[in-house]
């Protein structure tokens, strides 16, 4: 089947080779079948001449089938109160202004819902429609956007309940019988308030994280950052809380390449790698910092931080989930958020980190940085 099309106003027409294909995108060498999106263009008569491969995936109907067919029987969609689309639309005799319909969600018979926009193609602007223009986008993505959130919303609704309940009933009953209690009981409930107050900060500081990743505006401010005196301040930290000082392994490769990285959220990302070591796994913890192959292309070297130990590690059928939200590797609480927080740090950094299993039959992280200095120094 032929049939000539034209792609705008005042365009020549054309016949194009497939019924498929309209002719504007024909002569730019765009098959509508290449397109992410479902496409489903009408005539002036209303007849369907073109159904591209995602309008078929999407709506469940064969282009063989569309082709040639009235558009509102092709595409029988109705809103979400069951009512006709095309006949409330009403795309060839309704306002010779209107240009087009904002997407919104509608309906496919058996009820599956579908993201429709429509673009109306006027020879002049308040004359007779000559295409009409369908893009339909599957919900399933945005749906699964949209259970994230709702997840994240929950999960940090519950994590927020905890200190702050500690934090209200501590306060409230200091200020009611201060008087009644001793200096000592009045430092540890301060102290519990103090660490409640810090718990709440780190989690709104998590939210802001997400926050920055999932819409690509983690900024990072490279300086100068040794690596391997980085990682002993992170030792030296947890020795100072009580951890025995030969859990700690830490191999440092000299020479080490000049690294830039912010040290701040690299630091965060070492907190986050260690403390889940110590935390999760069992026996020493090791540590090694080397120079490795760069994962930047037209980079030559990179820095190389790999955090093993000897717990349990983690099962083969949860390698590939570890670094999205709310993944925990144990019951031993924590938000689940971390580990995708970091994976976020270090790509923003231009790395790139992966997770195994230890030579000694624990958990093994590795993260890799390019190390170039920032475009102003070179």
């Amino acid at each position: 089947m032929s049939v000539g099309t034209s792609s705008a106003p005042g365009a020549r027409e054309v016949r194009r080779p497939s019924a498929s294909r309209p002719g504007d995108l024909a002569e730019l060498g765009i098959d509508p079948d290449d397109l992410p999106d479902g496409l489903v263009v009408a005539d002036e008569h209303g007849h369907v001449i073109c159904f591209n491969t995602a309008a078929e995936r999407i709506t469940a109907v064969r282009a063989a089938d569309a082709l040639g067919q009235r558009l509102e029987k092709a595409l029988p969609l109705e809103d979400l109160e069951g009512r006709r689309w095309w006949q409330l639309t009403d795309p060839y005799g309704g306002l010779a202004i209107r240009r087009r319909q904002p997407e919104r969600n509608l309906l496919l018979p058996g009820g599956r819902e579908v993201l429709v926009s429509v673009r109306y193609v006027r020879g002049e602007p308040t004359g007779p429609v000559r295409r009409v223009v369908v893009s339909l986008r599957d919900t399933e993505a945005r749906r699964r956007t949209e259970r994230s959130h709702a997840e994240l919303i929950a999960t940090v609704a519950h994590e927020l309940r905890s200190p702050l309940t500690s934090v209200k009933g501590f306060t409230a009953t200091l200020l009611a019988k201060w008087a009644r209690f001793t200096d000592d009981q009045k430092r540890l409930m301060l102290e519990t308030v103090d660490a409640d107050a810090d718990r709440v900060t780190r989690l709104i500081a998590e939210l802001l994280d997400i926050s920055r990743i999932d819409s690509g505006r983690l900024e990072v401010r490279r300086q100068p950052v040794d690596m391997g005196a980085a990682v002993g301040r992170h030792i030296q930290a947890y020795v100072a809380a009580g951890q025995p000082a030969d859990r700690f392994l830490l191999r440092v490769e000299q020479p080490l390449p000049a690294l830039w990285a912010d040290p701040d959220k690299i630091d965060q990302v070492l907190s986050n790698l260690i403390e889940n070591a110590v935390r999760h796994g069992d026996g020493t913890v090791t540590i090694d910092v080397t120079a490795t192959a760069s994962p930047r292309e037209g980079e030559d070297t990179g820095t190389s931080v790999t955090v093993s130990d000897e717990g349990p590690g983690i099962p083969e059928e949860s390698m590939n989930r570890v670094f999205t939200r709310f993944w925990r590797g144990s019951k031993r609480g924590g938000t689940g958020l971390g580990l995708y927080i970091v994976k976020g740090i270090v790509e923003a950094h231009g790395g790139a980190i992966e997770v195994g299993r230890a030579p000694g039959g624990g958990a093994q992280f590795r993260f890799t940085l390019p190390v170039a200095a920032p475009a102003y120094l070179t």
